[in-house]
């Protein structure tokens, strides 16, 4: 059964990215476009486009061409926009860079995709020079001054305007993050100029973006979430976006009230401390009128709790890197929407739950894997074309490795997950890339890696460790916390005899999980 939801299907332009996002600069032109939340800096709608077409002009002289990859390695910043945008003015492909990925990380990206150009800031030079020459990469921007890079501001220089270059919107990229997928290691996702085009018109269709509204930008732009539902979204709405380059409770909440911020876009783990943390009495967010909540699933109990505090509503969405991101949302209007449902699906998507053995096709009330199908879906995976095979069925389903089911009346509601990602704040981790660093510790025999429920964070990673010479648990969890970023570090640690696997060699992680379940449920 293919369910649609009650919003009808939107056009969807055959345009580039950036002239669609930028559609309303010149009418918009004094309007503050971004504003850095920490220093008040503010970019208006015409110095925006005008920044744009200028580095983009001074990127073409220097040889950049369409087709090419630009890593941006780089917190929040109302710079991070004009080089994305930049970038996508000239046909090229930008790769948004985890800041908190270590030298290993940074290099395994840029080899991966190619990467000409990189652009991070100060703090991170050290790693990123060392993984942009491991990577070969060619020059390195930064947005400020550090020894070794080229001060972005002479890409801000004004020598010329570039203007959009002609594209296949269906065919030529222009992002390329990086996704564990439903498993195995990050791989690069190609989303198109069209794939990006359509979530925005989507999401339009969505009604609850407004040109009045004040964004504030929390949410990472290395994410898909932060870059397209609230940085490029937020820009072709004509609304005004606050950024912050790191989530802090108190400088949060300072920043929504200074900046009177009516809509935020959140994940569950800080939907929590707004709900719960008594520092939350000291600030007034009566423009607050939409919270949004994304990236990983938010429970009844906890979203009326958040409603009742803060006096707003709040709407929950779901989707992946792979779906632009956007596949459902709740709907607009509050009366209609239930607690602890993603919503329904959007414009222009179709969605099944099917049966995870079978591939059968399930009715309302059935529990199953949740697939999606729409102008959204990604083009594949950089360079993986088995990957992408065992992700896009030849039907053009996009099979997410969630398992869910829907009501009589459409709404979606996700209960587990098939796949064997860890959501970490929001954020995946994929067991197997944690595993590989495990089984190179010299008194690790094998390893592997489960999620453990965490109420702040929703799951951390623990490993499973089968040892050929004694070690301590802090030993083996500070060798990991050397190789990978923060958010994958390995939080517990079990020795056991040996791990559960199937004849052909994989790892029984559902096994596993239960019996991890089991033991802290007898506790």
């Amino acid at each position: 059964m293919i369910i649609k939801g009650p919003y009808p299907d939107v056009d969807i332009p055959e345009t580039a990215l950036t002239p669609l996002v930028l559609r309303r600069a010149t009418e918009l032109r004094d309007k503050p476009a971004l504003i850095d939340g920490p220093t008040g800096r503010t970019i208006t709608y015409s110095q925006l486009a005008d920044s744009i077409a200028i580095a983009a002009y001074n990127l073409q002289k220097r040889g950049f061409k369409k087709g090419e990859v630009f890593g941006i390695l780089s917190p929040n910043c109302p710079d991070y926009a004009i080089a994305f945008h930049a970038v996508a003015t000239l046909g090229g492909i930008v790769t948004p860079i985890n800041p908190l990925y270590t030298k290993h990380e940074i290099k395994h990206q840029l080899k991966d995709c190619g990467a000409r150009f990189l652009v991070t800031i100060p703090m991170f030079m050290d790693k990123a020079r060392d993984a942009a020459e491991e990577a070969d990469v060619e020059e390195i921007f930064v947005f400020g001054e550090a020894v070794g890079a080229t001060p972005f501001s002479e890409l801000l220089v004004d020598n010329g305007r570039a203007e959009q270059v002609e594209i296949d919107p269906r065919e030529d990229l222009v992002s390329l993050p990086y996704s564990s997928g439903t498993t195995g290691l990050p791989k690069g996702v190609m989303l198109t100029h069209h794939n990006l085009v359509a979530n925005i018109r989507q999401m339009e269709g969505l009604c609850y973006f407004f040109e009045t509204d004040t964004l504030i930008c929390v949410l990472p732009l290395f994410h898909i979430y932060g870059l397209v539902v609230v940085l490029n979204m937020g820009l072709y709405t004509g609304a005004t976006i606050v950024t912050m380059p790191r989530f802090d409770l108190e400088a949060f909440l300072k920043t929504a009230q200074d900046y009177e911020v009516s809509l935020a876009h959140l994940v569950p783990p800080i939907v929590l401390a707004l709900s719960k943390h008594p520092v939350v009495d000291n600030y007034r967010l009566p423009k607050l009128r939409t919270i949004f909540s994304g990236a990983a699933p938010l429970g009844e109990e906890l979203t009326k709790a958040c409603m009742e505090r803060l006096g707003c509503s709040v709407r929950q969405g779901y989707g992946m890197t792979e779906t632009s991101p956007v596949t459902h949302s709740s709907p607009a209007p509050p009366h209609i929407i239930k607690f602890g449902s993603v919503g329904v699906p959007a414009p222009n998507t179709e969605c099944k739950i099917v049966d995870l053995e079978t591939g059968e096709a399930l009715g309302y009330g059935q529990r199953g894997e949740v697939c999606v199908r729409g102008p959204q879906i990604m083009k594949g995976y950089l360079n993986n074309p088995d990957a992408t095979a065992q992700t896009i069925d030849v039907e053009g389903w996009l099979h997410t490795g969630d398992i869910g089911y829907a009501d009589e009346d459409g709404h979606f509601f996700i209960v587990d997950r098939a796949k064997e990602l860890i959501k970490y704040k929001g954020l995946q981790v994929a067991p197997a890339e944690l595993e590989a660093v495990l089984v190179t510790h010299p008194c690790v025999a094998d390893a592997a890696v489960i999620p453990c429920p965490d109420e702040e964070a929703g799951e951390v990673p623990k490993a499973i460790v089968v040892l050929r010479q004694p070690s301590e648990a802090k030993s083996i969890m500070e060798f990991v916390a050397e190789r990978v970023a923060p958010h994958k570090r390995i939080r517990y640690v079990e020795f056991v005899d040996t791990i559960p696997k199937s004849p052909s060699g994989k790892i029984l992680r559902r096994v596993l999980v239960e019996n991890d379940r089991a033991k802290s449920a007898a506790s």
